[in-house]
Formats: C-alpha cells, sequence, structure tokens
C-alpha cells in the first residue's frame, strides 16, 4: 500500500508503504526522543543482528540528518553490513533492505524499501531523508507518542540459486517464438529479530566521584577501587602506576570499568576522569564519550600521564594521588520483551 507521504532516498525518490506486522530483524525504540539534540548525540546504532553467511547487521539512524546539504531538516537511516567471518576479503552480497517506523495513530508500520548491492567499499545504504523531522516530531502525525518512537528493520539476502526452466510448445517441440520471462521470489517473514529500547535521559546533573590512593609510589600492580554508584549503574577506576602493556615502565594507565549488565543492556556516557593537583596548579583531565556494553565495558588511556610527571608537585602530597571521576548517563539501552 502506498502512502501519500514522500521523502527522497540516497538512489531514487521512493515511497513509504504501509503493513500491519512489524519487522522481522530488528524493532529498535527510542524513548525521550527530543533529548537527543539537547544531549548532543546526533547518531545512533542499534545492537548487531546476524542473518546467514555471518553478516551482521544494525541500524543506524542520524536524528538531525547524516548530511548538512542533502539530509538537512530530516532524520536520516541506514542499514550496515560487515563481514565478521572475513573481514579483508573481497566479499559482496545482493539484499532486499527495508526500513521501518511505527505509526501509533494508524497503528502501521511504514517502511521504505530498496535492492541494493553491498561490498566492502560500500556497506551501508539508505536514505539521508529517510524523514522530515517536522514531521516526526509532531505528535498530531503519530510517529512520536509520548516522547517515544519506534524504528525496525529487516534485510532478504538475495541468492540466485531458484529453478530455471523452459516452456516449449508442446504440439511441435520448439521454443515458442514469442516469448517472454516470469520469475518468483518468495521471503518467509519470521519474527525472531532483535528487539530493543534506547531511553534517552535528561542530562540535568553529573555524578562526580573522588578517589585516594595512598602509598602511590610503591604499588607495582593495578590497583582496582571499590564500585560507586553514578544514576542506577556501577562503576570502578583501574590504576596501574606502573603502566599497562606497551605503556609498561613509562606511563599510569588508567581505566573506568561500568560493572554488571542485565541482558542486552548498553549505556551511553559523558565521562571525565582526572589527576588532581593538590597545589591547585592545573588537574590532568580526559574526557570521553562511550557506548558501554557487556562485551565492551571499559573505556581509558593507558598512556594517562609519563611516570615522571607524578613527580611535579601537587600530583602527590603524602605519597597520596587523588582521582576525580565525573560521569554523566546520556541514554540506556536495554532488551524489549
Amino acid at each position: 500500500m502506498k502512502h501519500k507521504m514522500v521523502s527522497i532516498g540516497d538512489d531514487n525518490e521512493i515511497t513509504f508503504e504501509t503493513r500491519d506486522f512489524c519487522p522481522a530483524h530488528l524493532l529498535f525504540k527510542i524513548e525521550s526522543f527530543s533529548l537527543l539534540s539537547e544531549n548532543g548525540i546526533d547518531k545512533i546504532e542499534s545492537s548487531e543482528f546476524e542473518l546467514d553467511d555471518n553478516y551482521k547487521w544494525k541500524l543506524i539512524i542520524y536524528p538531525e540528518g547524516r548530511y548538512a546539504k542533502d539530509g538537512a531538516n530530516h532524520v536520516s537511516a541506514y542499514l550496515a553490513v560487515e563481514n565478521k567471518s572475513k573481514p579483508d576479503a573481497g566479499w559482496e552480497l545482493n539484499a532486499v533492505v527495508s526500513i521501518f517506523l511505527l505509526n501509533h495513530k494508524l497503528d502501521k508500520y511504514m517502511f521504505k524499501k530498496g535492492q541494493r548491492r553491498f561490498h566492502l567499499l560500500n556497506p551501508e545504504w539508505g536514505f539521508s531523508k529517510f524523514i522530515v523531522k517536522e514531521t516526526l516530531t509532531n505528535p498530531s502525525n503519530g510517529f512520536l507518542v509520548d516522547e517515544c518512537c519506534v524504528f525496525g528493520a529487516e534485510v532478504f539476502v538475495v541468492k540466485n540459486e531458484g529453478i530455471r526452466e523452459t516452456l516449449t510448445n508442446p504440439s511441435n517441440g520448439h521454443l515458442v517464438d514469442d516469448s517472454c520471462v516470469f520469475g518468483a521470489e518468495v521471503f518467509v517473514v519470521k519474527n525472531k529479530g532483535i528487539r530493543e529500547c534506547m531511553s534517552i535521559l535528561k542530562v540535568t546533573n553529573s555524578f562526580k566521584h573522588e578517589l585516594k590512593i595512598s602509598k602511590f609510589s610503591k604499588l607495582e600492580k593495578e590497583w582496582n577501587s571499590k564500585e560507586f554508584n553514578a544514576g542506577d549503574h556501577k562503576w570502578k577506576v583501574c590504576v596501574y602506576p606502573k603502566g599497562n602493556g606497551a605503556q609498561n615502565g613509562s606511563h599510569v594507565s588508567i581505566f573506568l570499568h561500568k560493572v554488571g549488565f542485565s541482558s542486552g543492556e548498553k549505556v551511553k556516557a559523558d565521562c571525565s576522569i582526572c589527576i588532581k593537583n593538590q597545589s591547585k596548579i592545573g588537574n590532568r583531565k580526559y574526557q570521553f564519550n562511550r557506548l558501554f556494553s557487556a562485551s565492551s565495558n571499559s573505556w581509558g588511556w593507558p598512556s594517562f600521564i609519563p611516570i615522571a610527571d607524578m613527580k611535579q608537585p601537587g600530583c602527590l602530597v603524602g605519597d597520596v594521588c587523588i582521582i576525580e571521576v565525573e560521569i554523566s548517563i546520556q541514554a540506556v539501552l536495554r532488551s524489549l520483551p
């Protein structure tokens, strides 16, 4: 069913279609959509979902548009693929991909569909102008209800392994001169994909925590802090006074760890770590923005500060090092039942 709303994809002008049943491979719910801009989040990615042949896919949403010129005033949506088994090989595949957006008012999924050849040099395809942002954010249109919108994705890899046959004229055994060629494809939709929700949080304040490490210069191995809370999440800091890995013996290494994850949970946070200068001359501080998950639960710097610099005035007072951690939780991604 064609819908009257029109938008232009990256390749051609493609109109929205609608259907009743939900996407087969991914359902991606975003809560508090308007806070994306407020929190400075200009790109969000779903978890990966895997199809046959060891290919992994993910949905990428650009709330402010992917390109300033082509995607201005629009929300952009793309599907990206990666061959995990042979990342350096000259792989390619043909696929029919669809990107969905739920219209709560109509109780239907609106989607745009296209056929694409994916390969190592061109692993993404989608729409820089998936939907006009004003259309999406206007509650009367039914896409954003209680600050919540739902995206989805389907991918069907096309393999030319079907039956190929010729119909002959039974009266004389010859091919019919006035010939034509028909064909058919059938993709059975099974709802076994990923279902997840991203809750965008209003960043009203950050969580600060101060750690004191005694007898710092005498520590040989790693030092781990006690767990502390930032929001509803637990964290800890790991310090290598003599360095970690390639920086062993030359730098102090510091890492922030997110402790404990519920099933399918991911946490996006703005973080900063600094070694406090107790003489109030100036702190050694680093900042980063990171999506923490069960498989990627830590982030930090192997070369946070040269070991020799720890002898500067104020870094160690009474052989005590003070580390300050500041965390602002921006979003939480969790699995939907």
